[in-house]
């Protein structure tokens, strides 16, 4: 390792908010004398037991305590796991955003669409160029991925260089633009990398990564095999290199496209506007337009290949989109693989299509955007680094990739795998876990932001697993029941055949409040409603086996 740092200079903070032990949440800050730089800003989508929420966020508590230290947010690529949660936080952190030309042409649309785009500071970035954020200096180095414009960072400090891969593959036949830069790569390790920081998700696989144009291979034979069909294909919304592949092949077989999904028809509008995708004149046309052509004529490009339940793909399956009905005449395909946890929901969607008497192509249409080990160990081959933090992925994901830079060299106490708020400490070319600063997550449930925290959960939970019992009454000034109880249960039991039941509860609760107060209890209406729900509960659930939330609700007749 050449020598190159200043024993004089204030340490550097490596400080992962999200995207550790997760797929998804992607923040990284790094901190230095009085300037903090953020790396990305993601979001995640909700697990089974997040009833009712919308999207997770990470929690910047940190970053709003040292507001005025941070200098801005740098954006790897658009995807929402890197960008998603940018709406949200920059109302708590208002600093530039920097960003390639189509990263910022997404995060644009959706700043739009939240009514922030005139609050907020935008620098576009071109590959090779560099950006001074304080003591940073953060230069954009073009990598591959699923989705155009990606760049790896190499941050340039007192303390040496760090290097962030960002999501990528090794690509040397991209659809659009140039292959990785790996020269940069490989000059930056002659220089001297400290610390590495190199996407996982694909650390257990052996191998390289196939190239994105081998998917066209694959479309032309499912549009020959399906010649006589209408041909849906699901793909993420953001995998402009993806949708311009099924465009080019749709032409090929004269085929009418239709970009269907929100937010696919949001990227998709953007990509074009800024030369990312190219559309022959005609090819694309309107929903509404599709009765207009025979079946066999078009193809129908749609979001909801993960299986989320609000996408277009799933409201298709359910037979309740308003204007394509599926049948037998219909081929789906589903041009990706699911997300870890995706699974169950893509096999729902998957049996509803074949219930409607469509056809499901099962054809490999994907490829991953992420590098295998063989790519891996090529960024490891060409930077050199001291220092290995394996990120993006669950944990399983950053050992493996622990595992390929102890055998790329890189000595095995110097491999660090972290979680979320740890904080490691870069100086005088040593490197050193110093501390943890708040972390998590944060959840966005419709307009509400951070309202719902696990007490809800657990609440909604409970009303998911047991129901709810509402027992009304009315007590008057001698604190004699003068009407009621009255039992509404709502997930519980149903009420027709709970008839005996109900009369206990009924009895239950007369009893009791007779014994509260002729006991002389002075605890106030709180107390009478604790002791009848720990009554009815354990009466519940000797009978039951249940525990419904129960809440007694007392009015005063005066």
């Amino acid at each position: 390792m050449k020598k190159n740092v200043k024993t004089d200079t204030p340490p550097i903070r490596i400080i992962p908010l999200g995207g550790l032990e997760q797929i998804g949440i992607n923040i990284t800050a790094f901190e230095t004398g009085d300037s903090i730089m953020v790396v990305d800003c993601g979001l995640g989508f909700p697990e089974d037991d997040m009833y009712g929420v919308d999207l997770v966020i990470p929690d910047v508590t940190y970053l709003e305590e040292n507001i005025e230290r941070v200098k801005g947010f740098v954006i790897t690529h658009g995807h929402e796991d890197h960008i998603g949660a940018l709406p949200y936080i920059l109302r708590k952190v208002n600093v530039p955003v920097y960003a390639t030309k189509l990263t910022m042409g997404i995060i644009e649309h959706k700043l739009e669409e939240h009514g922030m785009l005139e609050s907020t500071t935008r620098k576009v970035v071109t590959f090779g160029s560099t950006i001074t954020l304080g003591d940073f200096h953060v230069e954009f180095i073009r990598t591959n991925h699923s989705i155009s414009d990606a760049a790896a960072l190499a941050i340039h400090t007192a303390q040496g260089i760090l290097v962030h891969t960002g999501d990528f593959k090794v690509d040397y036949t991209p659809i659009y633009g140039d292959a990785i830069d790996l020269q940069r790569f490989g000059e930056l390790g002659k220089k001297g990398v400290m610390v590495l920081m190199c996407d996982s998700t694909n650390a257990e696989r052996a191998g390289f990564t196939p190239s994105e144009s081998t998917v066209g291979e694959a479309f032309n034979t499912i549009f020959e095999n399906n010649r006589n069909k209408r041909l849906i294909i699901a793909t993420f919304a953001s995998n402009v290199d993806r949708v311009q592949q099924i465009i080019n092949t749709a032409c090929r077989y004269g085929r009418k496209c239709v970009i269907e999904g929100r937010s696919m028809v949001n990227v998709i509008k953007t990509a074009t506007e800024l030369e990312y995708l190219q559309v022959p004149e005609h090819t694309l046309i309107e929903l509404d337009e599709l009765r207009n052509y025979p079946e066999e004529q078009t193809v129908i490009i749609t979001t909801g290949s993960q299986g989320e339940r609000l996408a277009a793909l799933s409201r298709m399956a359910a037979g309740t989109h308003k204007k394509i009905v599926l049948g037998p005449k219909d081929a789906v395909v589903f041009s990706s693989h699911p997300i870890p946890g995706n699974e169950k929901a893509v096999t729902r969607i998957v049996n509803e299509i074949f219930h409607k008497g469509a056809d499901v192509v099962f054809q490999d249409a994907h490829v991953s955007g992420h590098a295998c080990q063989e790519e891996i160990k090529l960024i490891y081959a060409l930077t050199r680094p001291k220092f290995a933090l394996p990120v993006h992925g669950e944990y399983k994901h950053l050992k493996a990739q622990a595992k390929i830079a102890q055998q790329m060299g890189v000595e095995k106490e110097n491999i660090f795998i972290v979680q979320s708020g740890d904080v490691l400490e870069l100086k005088d070319e040593q490197l050193k876990k110093t501390g943890h600063v708040n972390s998590g997550v944060v959840f966005v449930d419709g307009l509400g932001v951070g309202d719902v925290g696990n007490v809800v959960l657990r609440d909604r939970q409970r009303l998911a697993d047991d129901g709810i019992m509402l027992i009304t009454f009315a007590l008057d000034g001698e604190n004699r029941i003068v009407a009621g109880p009255e039992i509404v249960t709502r997930g519980f039991v149903y009420v027709k055949e709970a008839d005996e039941l109900l009369e206990d509860i009924h009895m239950l609760v007369d009893d009791t409040v007779m014994e509260h107060f002729e006991r002389n209890n002075t605890g106030g209406r709180s107390k009478l409603k604790n002791s009848i729900k720990e009554a009815v509960s354990d009466f519940v659930w000797e009978k039951t086996q249940r525990r419904p939330m129960v809440l007694p609700v007392i009015l005063d007749i005066t």
